[in-house]
């Protein structure tokens, strides 16, 4: 076998033939192939591709997500409330571009049809987080947070105590 013919053979053998076994997921799958999780409410597992306000997301679907349990100051719609920035800044930071775990309680989407969620990143969940470090204010809208009521009410107390958040900077404005 000649030379060259040899070579290709070794680089054949080596490195094959250039045509990629690899391809792109299958629509509707993730990055991994396997489909993403589904409740009976909506994804449980997103990657978010935009931050609202303090407490409303849009899913890379292009879903709404509304935190359940917790209500931020609002900054759309010509308001600009104390503190809603702050409130936006601190939400983006841990959710944007990030991938996210959903967890639905009893109803799952609100008047605006928002999905109504827990949102959670490695560091923690997003609700729990707003509330304990002073960024909003416990919003308890039964059925949903039943279970968890005075969990919240509690880590919003602590934040009032401390003077976290804005509750060291706007003053009683639950």
């Amino acid at each position: 076998m000649p030379l060259k013919h040899r070579l290709a053979f070794i680089l054949t053998l080596a490195f094959g033939t250039g045509a990629c076994e690899a391809t792109e997921p299958a629509a509707g799958t993730d990055d991994d192939g396997e489909e993403p999780e589904l409740s009976k409410c909506g994804p449980t597992r997103a990657v978010v591709d935009k931050v609202i306000d303090g407490d409303t997301i849009v899913l890379a679907g292009g879903e709404k997500v509304r935190y359940l349990m917790v209500d931020t100051p609002e900054i759309t719609n010509g308001k600009n409330e104390c503190f809603g920035q702050q409130a936006r800044e601190f939400n983006a930071e841990y959710v944007l571009g990030q991938e996210v775990t959903l967890t639905y309680d009893v109803e799952c989407t609100d008047a605006y049809e928002r999905l109504l969620a827990y949102v959670e990143v490695p560091d923690g969940e997003l609700n729990s987080l707003l509330v304990a470090r002073g960024y909003g204010c416990v919003l308890d809208i039964p059925p949903n947070g039943e279970d968890r009521a005075d969990e919240f009410k509690a880590m919003q107390m602590s934040a009032q105590e401390q003077k976290a958040g804005l509750w060291g900077m706007c003053g009683d404005v639950c």
